[in-house]
């Protein structure tokens, strides 16, 4: 007899990317990142240590997208990819369907992230290529994450579901 436990869900880092000072300019591409727990990413000037106007922590410490997702834009918009970076994404994955998981626990590396919502794309996303903010809807267009375990991240590390998502 063969007993099999729940299923895993997990997918791996494409890329990680860092704001630049100048709000605006291009994300710069990093082999590694530190998760700071309910800081965000450190030397990310963005975010890092952002609050609430009540002095919560903010539910925007760290954006993530699916690289999947992304190439499915890429060919509604018909161009040939968004290269990494494009979509504004502190963390680009594969393998894993990231907006189901809102409301979860995922770790990512050594650190562990909370889903809190889907992102709300901005205007920036049509600079980067006309049209994709209107595709970026829908759930098609990454979460926003708070960091509640510190650690380091890095290209190529696992992305694990810890908590399992409601069965509706």
């Amino acid at each position: 007899m063969s007993v099999s436990g729940p299923e895993v869900i997990c997918g791996s880092v494409a890329s990680l990317h860092i704001h630049a000072e100048i709000a605006g300019q291009p994300l710069t591409s990093v082999p590694s990142i530190e998760a700071v727990e309910e800081m965000g990413i450190r030397d990310d000037p963005r975010y890092f240590g952002r609050r609430t106007a009540d002095g919560e922590p903010s539910s925007r410490q760290v954006t993530l997208m699916e690289r999947e997702q992304m190439a499915e834009h890429a060919v509604a918009l018909g161009v040939q990819c968004l290269p990494p970076g494009t979509v504004r994404a502190n963390i680009e994955t594969f393998g894993i369907r990231l907006v189901p998981l809102v409301d979860k626990t995922i770790q990512v590396g050594d650190a562990i992230l909370y889903l809190t919502k889907p992102r709300d794309p901005c205007e920036k996303m049509d600079r980067a290529c006309q049209g994709l903010r209107a595709l970026m809807n829908n759930h098609r267009q990454g979460v926003l994450a708070r960091v509640v375990r510190s650690g380091t991240i890095r290209v190529g590390d696992l992305v694990t579901l810890l908590s399992q998502p409601r069965v509706e």
